[in-house]
């Protein structure tokens, strides 16, 4: 009994049990940097003149994982054990640590010691950082922005940041010239970037996305090859990321793509919206991309273009292709044509004055958390839709947990008379109350929200989600059974969709 508790809870890796943790900085497991490597050419480790960045160091799991490798694979053209280490820490290895507290922890990793001249070192350096460096920075602000990275001067300025506090400006994103840090080349650049900083919009709360900024530069120091594990909400854009996934997905030299939807898979007790992925870019090799998805403790692999010329955009199950080319073939117009976009009717999430009762002149509308009644006049936009029969749906929903998803909120009915906030999105604009209910049939269908679950990568779900949903005749009712039929679906399709999703009230399977 005692061995048996001892073998389920004991773990010797130190950076094992620091990417168990729940952070904002998130630790890569051991297990995933190695699968990270294994996607490399192996004859890398056994060649001394492989030189491997890791420019976003934490715990050093990377490095350290990289330096096993070497230590092995050069074992016959080194034989000495000492001066195999003196040659792979001081020629091979190199970091750019995000802070202080990180440089101090990745070299402890790398070089057993925290300082890399220290006698504790297994290797001895003349500087006390080693090939694991830090260099505190403070941001350039411009118009109360960071002009590398998009920080905010309001929350992370000198002048407002609290006395000792990281400043998180990172050397490798902040400088035109990543390559004057090293000023070497690269074979392999690798890595786990921060994921995003607050940029003080909305409530305070807002974040931009930095991990792009770091692939970017990276590419500018044209590696042989480069990964590293990020969010997988890139595939989505938005928040500044359109211009990067359409680089991004138009690169023929990224080769493979690893996808978790669900980020627990790879990150133990860390939940990131959208899941994450990683990838492998061969500057020297462009072609098509081998994508493997992980879902529901399940790897299913398929190489193909990134984007298929039969559909708009990226799609991340390999299993849907064949679905959504059975739908696209029908070339109907999207369903996204009837959905408003943001502020349907112009009025904010924030509006106040709502009134519990109706007065003269007034409009209902639904909002959150409060729904009642507003002026008429004191609605800004989209006045003549207010007397026709609408279906309104939230503009985000988040669900955590397993599959299968019920990815949509629930769709009610938008009577005559009524508008709503931006917490909702208006769809369509019916002369009869049976159209709109017709409508709200559709949106409840495994197949509908299946479509949208391909396009929603974040529990935000604006316009864009509907856009491979297609548009059908609402004069009638639709059901699964129906869609699944008009659209020719196979047994394995039709499984495949009730796997992913689950219709409200229905339990996890």
């Amino acid at each position: 009994m005692a061995n048996s508790l001892f073998e389920n809870t004991y773990n010797p890796d130190v950076l094992t049990c620091l990417a168990n943790l729940s952070n904002d900085e998130v630790f890569t497991p051991p297990t995933v940097v190695n699968d990270m490597l294994d996607m490399l050419p192996q004859e890398l480790f056994r060649d001394p003149k492989t030189k491997f960045l890791d420019p976003v160091c934490k715990s050093g799991v990377f490095l350290r994982e990289i330096a096993k490798r070497l230590i092995k694979g050069l074992e016959k053209e080194i034989p000495d054990l000492q001066e195999r280490l003196d040659h792979i820490f001081k020629e091979q290895l190199f970091g750019i640590a995000i802070t202080e507290l990180t440089s101090y922890l990745a070299r402890r990793s790398l070089y057993c010691s925290k300082w890399a001249s220290g006698k504790y070192s297994i290797v001895k350096f003349k500087n006390i950082q080693g090939n694991v460096r830090y260099k505190a920075l403070e941001h350039r602000f411009q118009g109360g922005k960071c002009v590398y990275c998009g920080a905010s001067e309001k929350t992370l300025g000198p002048k407002t940041r609290l006395a000792g506090a990281e400043s998180h400006a990172y050397e490798f994103i902040h400088t035109v010239k990543p390559e004057e840090i090293w000023n070497m080349k690269f074979d392999v650049i690798i890595g786990n970037p921060p994921y995003q900083l607050n940029d003080g919009g909305g409530t305070g709360t807002s974040a931009t996305p930095l991990y792009d900024k770091f692939i970017e530069q990276a590419k500018k120091l044209s590696p042989r090859y480069l990964s590293m594990i990020i969010p997988a909400r890139w595939y989505s854009g938005g928040k500044g990321l359109d211009d990067f996934r359409d680089r991004m997905f138009k690169d023929k030299r990224l080769r493979k793509l690893v996808d978790y939807f669900d980020s627990a898979d790879c990150f133990p007790g860390v939940d990131i919206s959208g899941g994450v992925c990683y990838f492998l870019w061969e500057r020297d090799n462009p072609g098509d991309c081998e994508i493997e998805g992980h879902l529901n403790n399940e790897t299913k692999k398929a190489t193909r273009p990134l984007l298929d010329d039969s559909f708009p955009s990226f799609v991340r199950f390999n299993e849907a292709i064949p679905i959504l080319k059975k739908v696209f073939a029908t070339k109907q117009k999207p369903f996204m044509d009837i959905v408003s976009t943001r502020k349907p009717f112009g009025l904010s999430s924030q509006i106040t004055g709502i009134k519990e009762s109706p007065f003269p002149e007034s409009v209902k509308i639904y909002a959150y958390p409060k729904t009642g009644y507003i002026p008429l006049l004191s609605v800004p936009e989209n006045r003549d839709s207010i007397n026709a029969y609408k279906v309104f749906i939230a503009k985000a929903y988040g669900e955590r947990g397993k599959f299968p998803y019920l990815v949509t909120s629930r769709p009610f009915l938008g009577e005559r008379g009524t508008c709503c906030s931006e917490t909702y999105l208006q769809i369509g604009c019916f002369s009869t109350e049976a159209e709109a209910k017709n409508v709200i049939s559709y949106i409840n269908t495994r197949f509908f929200r299946f479509l949208v679950l391909l396009k929603k990568n974040t529990q935000n779900a604006p316009k864009s989600v509907y856009e491979f949903v297609p548009m059908q005749d609402f004069t009638e009712p639709w059901t699964d059974e129906k869609l699944y039929k008009k659209y020719g679906l196979s047994e394995e399709d039709t499984t495949f969709i009730e796997r992913m999703v689950r219709m409200p009230g229905e339990e996890y399977k």
